[in-house]
């Protein structure tokens, strides 16, 4: 049951924003933090304090995929099989997870620990095949690391991230953060590896510049020399000729 407390803090969120209607996904996070998934109170909640329908806010909370409509485990785990990830082995190891605790995509187990989705993208190429638990990198998974990382986390000792946080937070410790209030660890641990700046070093390795923009002060000889970017406008439609009557 939501306390008076979080209504207080979603006040607080919806403070933040000159439209109150804008506070609407912080305001779901923290309702997920209270009772680790978006419940109907906390729906009837967010249309109350924010002046909108409850169709309208079960409407967003049903899009995100962020937001669980039953109760996530205490370690949420997700598994990346997009391109890169599935050609590296994402697709075993979702396998293999699945077999491993006996449950399926968006399920929980018995226990309440864990929860499994498939997830279409990590955004961490680099590091493929990547797995998630609640939304921090465990990169370069196998699937005998990936149960290794899931018995750890049932076991309530999970390991550190790959990059982030020095200690792996709980799924309702991570929707606080989301909701706007944070943990104090956001700069901790390893925020960029190798393989993220290869790019960024062969630039520097060659001397390159970037171009500066149309109307900018050029810094370097390179970008004064660069000419301007081009800059495109709204495709035209033709107009077209009345007739004759």
């Amino acid at each position: 049951m939501l306390s008076d407390t979080t209504r207080a803090e979603a006040r607080e969120i919806i403070a933040r924003y000159p439209q109150p209607r804008s506070a609407l996904l912080p305001m779901l996070h923290l309702v997920q933090s209270e009772e680790g998934f978006v419940s109907a109170e906390g729906i009837t909640l967010c249309a109350e304090e924010l002046g909108l329908t409850k169709a309208e806010v079960g409407a967003v909370a049903t899009f995100y995929t962020m937001y669980r409509r039953k109760p996530a485990g205490d370690y949420h785990v997700g598994v990346c099989t997009n391109t890169l990830c599935a050609v590296l082995g994402g697709d075993a190891i979702l396998d293999s997870v699945k077999e491993h605790l006996g449950i399926g995509h968006n399920e929980t187990t018995e226990d309440g620990r864990i929860s499994l989705e498939h997830i279409e993208c990590n955004a961490a190429c680099d590091y493929a095949p990547v797995v998630m638990v609640n939304w921090e990198f465990y990169d370069n998974q196998t699937p005998a690391s990936t149960r290794e990382l899931v018995d750890a986390c049932r076991a309530g000792s999970p390991p550190p991230p790959t990059r982030g946080p020095d200690t792996l937070c709980t799924f309702k410790e991570v929707s606080r953060v989301l909701a706007g209030f944070p943990d104090g660890r956001g700069n901790q641990g390893v925020q960029a590896g190798p393989p993220t700046l290869v790019g960024l070093e062969i630039a520097k390795q060659r001397g390159d510049d970037a171009p500066a923009y149309p109307g900018a002060a050029a810094s370097t000889p390179a970008a004064e020399a660069a000419p301007p970017a081009k800059t495109t406008g709204a495709p035209r439609t033709p107009k077209t000729k009345k007739p004759e009557s």
